[in-house]
């Protein structure tokens, strides 16, 4: 429920955050809210907006912390995301685009021709959009578009798809660097796609990992090291 209204314990446990840091951040201005009859408030989708700007950000341990407590929020028992969300043909490696809007159009290609795309251009639209509001290259080399909103009636379900170019594109990261690895992220719903960027985040969190990706040769290649990465965030064997 993106509108859902939550208080300040709520928020706390939402995110593992401890209940005077929420108080703190609320009464600076530092966490979207509002004041009503002297208590904050809060709508889950600004939270939600809000913690994805400050992932790449964090700290690995707080990260699992949100990871967590979304998981336990929602009651979303599902582990292996990337294994699982990636569908077949997902990885484009390399990925033939030199700029932003090329990057976007082959990622939803990627994703229409898997079939997990209902109307590839209003998906097409609403990724151009989220991107005009505001870059998602956070991350040295990295960006993850998506909607700005679960996309229900755009997409067949929920999917990621990947991909990596040759070269570096510009697609408007802060620090004006050029962006080679892609990670559409299109979910049906605002639970698996909070889930889902904060399993990326865990994921991308260091450099080294990211330097892994960007040396990948083939999409079988990328996929498997993308698989493998992520059991090692979930303490698992590959």
């Amino acid at each position: 429920m993106p509108h859902e209204e939550m208080n300040e314990q709520q928020v706390a446990a939402y995110l593992h955050m401890d209940l005077r840091e929420v108080s703190k951040l609320a009464s600076r201005g530092q966490i979207p809210c509002r004041k009503v009859g002297g208590v904050f408030r809060f709508t889950k989708s600004d939270v939600d907006h809000w913690i994805e700007r400050q992932m790449h950000e964090l700290p690995a341990e707080r990260l699992e912390k949100i990871e967590k407590g979304v998981r336990t929020h929602h009651g979303y028992d599902h582990e292996e995301l990337l294994s699982e969300l990636i569908p077949p043909g997902g990885v484009a490696a390399p990925l033939e685009a030199k700029t932003r809007e090329a990057v976007l159009r082959r990622l939803v290609d990627l994703a229409d021709a898997a079939e997990r795309v209902y109307s590839r251009e209003d998906l097409l639209r609403e990724v151009r959009q989220r991107e005009d509001l505001c870059s998602t290259g956070l991350l040295p080399g990295v960006a993850i578009p998506h909607p700005r909103h679960p996309a229900p009636y755009d997409i067949a379900e929920s999917f990621v798809v990947v991909g990596l170019t040759p070269s570096g594109v510009p697609f408007g990261a802060e620090d004006g660097s050029l962006t080679r690895l892609f990670f559409l992220v299109c979910c049906k719903d605002e639970l698996t796609h909070l889930h889902v960027l904060a399993r990326l985040a865990r994921i991308l969190h260091e450099a080294k990992t990211i330097d892994e990706f960007l040396h990948a040769e083939t999409p079988e290649e990328l996929r498997e090291s993308l698989v493998a990465h992520e059991h090692a965030v979930l303490g698992r064997k590959p």
